[in-house]
């Protein structure tokens, strides 16, 4: 995974679920990616039925 795209994971992270970034950097990057994985589904699921 780029830095780029794990610090735009943490940002999304950080703004859709009650987690600090401090807590998001210290995960490895399949924790990350497993938690960005879940909250965008979630997410998408939410906007679509808006």
């Amino acid at each position: 995974m780029q830095r780029q795209e794990r610090e735009n994971m943490i940002k999304f992270l950080s703004s859709v679920r009650v987690i600090s970034m401090e807590k998001l950097m210290v995960l490895t990057d399949e924790d990350v990616e497993h938690l960005y994985t879940r909250a965008y589904s979630t997410h998408e699921a939410y906007e679509e039925i808006i």
